[in-house]
């Protein structure tokens, strides 16, 4: 674990406390937007780049996803959004990234399907990946998610090329370092009365050497059917399923997030609510291996969280409590030691929203409703209590006693950091509290604020800052990887060129916290996925972040900067 340096707050910092209350909604004009004039920002003195925003794209759409995974094609300087709410791409002129313009949205309804028919109306786009020479693949959900999805292809200008069926709920797409093939984490959650639930699978489409949409016979399918039943290693969560279902851990593992290795042979996706990681040998389209990821311990030094919403203070302290990794994002890098390296966003997830099984319970709950006591000494008394630990939210299966007739420990979902794997599921490096140490010092007055409004310390009970998105990016000799935080906002920028001192750099965040959330004013709110463009693919031969904020809709461009 690395301790927070002694940062140097540049910007804004210390603003004047401030509870906004939501009104009306926006006027939906999409346009370009202004950037926050005076940005939060808080570096370590030796930081050698700034992240500054440049300009910003809006959609004046609040809270419906209007902005979500982004993609930049260098050649066009166009840089692709999905706008989930319209279930469609924005496309964007970014030659100039102080002033990113609407140029058309791409929209799958009606693209021919391989095989016969078209991607019918009511699909949503979920991801979007271009190729270097402009072959951009889109991956579409169905109107009905437990059907299958598909991925679409077009040309960077905008025209149909096809698509192909891939598993169902298609939820992020990416395409290898060579460019010969697309892989699509085919999450294949249950519908909502939980009565059917497709199978997790991992879809590996051999793409053509020019721009052009694939044959079907050119997708491959990796599924799970190999860690069925004692298969499953341990620690990997699977504890619900249809009664009398074929493949029951194929349908309950679902996988959300793709990385593939510089050589292009290797997939590894995160399986969030499993808490895992699935190895896939893209050569042969078969999920080698499942890597648990365990958990981090919170009651040690340097690891600890603010447990509680109803303190109203910045409590961030050990506390016997377990916090599983559970990666929403994962990204893969070499380093200079030319070991391939895993790096994850440690959000956290729960399966509460089918079946009989309500996984996410108060600590101050158990013993109630059916759920088994805490063992004896687990806690104390006062740690029971509302303004310490009593409200926050933990797993109703995890930590069970042998007998299942008390928890013995307590697992939290997500660990509120980032972490550096090996690609054997080693953890090299974590970033331990600093999430919530830093923002505590940036944000004294919005600490573990929401993105949807403005309350101090709303969502200390429930996963805390949340990291959700990450990408790396060199810049010089420097190899750093930037974090979304999905619930106060910006992004973390660490130096992992060596992983095992990884370190952290910066942080940024585009946000006003005294503007109406709902408003324009507010800016950027709930970054989820985030994209790095080098200073050769970059407009202004400069670097760039490019990130899609889907809670205020907006897609905002940074410039990375050298410093030193």
């Amino acid at each position: 674990m690395s301790s927070v340096p002694a940062p140097r707050p540049t910007g804004r910092r210390v603003l004047a406390a401030c509870a906004v209350a939501a009104a009306g909604a926006a006027v939906a004009v999409p346009a370009s937007a202004a950037v926050v004039d005076d940005p939060i920002s808080w570096s370590a003195p030796s930081a050698k780049v700034a992240l500054s925003p440049a300009g910003s794209y809006e959609t004046a759409v609040f809270d419906e996803s209007a902005a979500e995974i982004v993609a930049f094609h260098a050649a066009s300087a166009q840089l692709y959004s999905v706008d989930a709410n319209e279930g469609k791409i924005t496309v964007l002129d970014a030659s100039d990234p102080a002033d990113p313009t609407f140029l058309y949205a791409l929209s799958a309804a009606g693209v021919p399907v391989a095989g016969g028919g078209a991607i019918p109306a009511g699909s949503e786009a979920n991801s979007v990946a271009v190729r270097a020479d402009g072959l951009v693949a889109v991956a579409v959900e169905a109107p009905t998610k437990t059907d299958a999805g598909w991925v679409a292809f077009f040309d960077a200008d905008g025209s149909a090329l096809g698509a192909v069926e891939v598993g169902a709920q298609p939820d992020m797409v990416t395409i290898t370092p060579d460019g010969t093939m697309a892989v699509t984490a085919d999450e294949g959650e249950p519908n909502d009365d939980y009565d059917v639930d497709p199978e997790g699978t991992v879809s590996v489409i051999d793409l053509p050497a020019d721009v052009a949409a694939p044959a079907q016979t050119d997708v491959r399918t990796a599924d799970f059917h190999a860690f069925e039943g004692d298969a499953l290693p341990d620690g990997v969560r699977v504890f619900m399923g249809i009664e009398g279902i074929d493949h029951p851990v194929s349908r309950n593992l679902e996988p959300e997030y793709v990385a593939v290795d510089a050589g292009s042979s290797t997939a590894y996706v995160s399986v969030q609510e499993a808490n895992a990681v699935a190895v896939v040998d893209l050569a042969t389209a078969t999920v080698t291996e499942l890597l648990p990821l365990g958990s981090k311990d919170h009651s040690t030094v340097k690891n600890g969280i603010d447990p509680s919403d109803r303190d109203d203070a910045i409590a961030i302290q050990q506390v016997p409590v377990r916090g599983m990794y559970q990666p929403d994002s994962i990204a893969v890098y070499t380093a200079v030691n030319g070991t391939t390296y895993l790096v994850t966003a440690n959000e956290g997830d729960s399966r509460d929203d089918w079946g009989a099984t309500e996984e996410s319970v108060r600590v101050k709950d158990l013993g109630d409703d059916g759920l088994a006591p805490l063992c004896e000494g687990v806690l104390t008394e006062d740690q029971l209590e509302d303004e310490t630990m009593g409200r926050l939210t933990v797993s109703s299966v995890e930590g069970l006693s042998a007998d299942g007739s008390c928890y013995e420990e307590l697992y939290s979902f997500g660990s509120r950091s980032f972490s550096v794997w090996t690609t054997d599921g080693d953890l090299i490096f974590d970033s331990g509290d600093e999430f919530e140490q830093i923002t505590a010092a940036a944000l004294p007055d919005f600490f573990n604020s929401s993105n949807d409004e403005t309350e101090l310390d709303s969502r200390s009970d429930a996963k805390g800052p949340e990291p959700e998105g990450v990408t790396i990016g060199q810049v010089g000799t420097t190899t750093y990887a930037f974090i979304g935080l999905e619930r106060v906002g910006g992004v973390m920028v660490y130096d992992i060129t060596n992983p095992h001192a990884s370190r952290f750099v910066t942080y940024v965040n585009n946000r006003d916290f005294l503007a109406d959330p709902e408003s324009s004013a507010a800016r950027d709110l709930g970054p989820e996925g985030l994209a790095f463009i080098a200073a050769s693919d970059s407009p202004t031969g400069v670097p760039l972040l490019a990130v899609g904020n889907e809670v205020s809709g907006t897609t905002t461009l940074f410039t990375v900067a050298a410093t030193k």
